[in-house]
């Protein structure tokens, strides 16, 4: 079993940024990509972005250019970098993890407990 530690989030401005992350225990031997997930409110939960163990990275076009993604391979974590935040950012964000590549919602082994980013304008 992985276990998923999130910190992060918060409520900031347009334009703010803010950083998440995301900590895997446990498990971890099988983990190959590792990314997040965010769902606002009467919307299905959607792919922001992922990455791989090997450095392959997935940005959804509505955050490409804006957030950065990465990864401390020795320690199972990714960071999320948000920047020039927008209020259609306001959701929760979940990390998840896989043993395979795209990671999408049906490839994700693991979720964690979600953090709340709310953007103002």
């Amino acid at each position: 079993q992985v276990l998923l530690e999130e910190s992060g989030g918060g409520m900031v401005q347009a334009g703010d940024s803010v950083r998440l992350s995301c900590a895997a225990s446990g498990y971890t031997i099988g983990i190959y990509s590792m990314g997040y997930f965010r769902q606002a409110p009467g919307k299905e939960r959607e792919i922001v972005a992922g990455t791989t163990s090997g450095g392959q990275t997935y940005y959804s076009d509505s955050v490409k250019g804006r957030f950065t993604i990465s990864r401390d391979n020795d320690k199972f974590t990714i960071f999320l970098q948000m920047n020039s935040l927008k209020p259609e950012d306001t959701a929760v964000y979940y990390c998840a993890v896989s043993n395979r590549w795209p990671l999408t919602k049906s490839s994700a082994a693991s979720w964690g407990q979600g953090t709340q980013v709310t953007v103002s304008s």
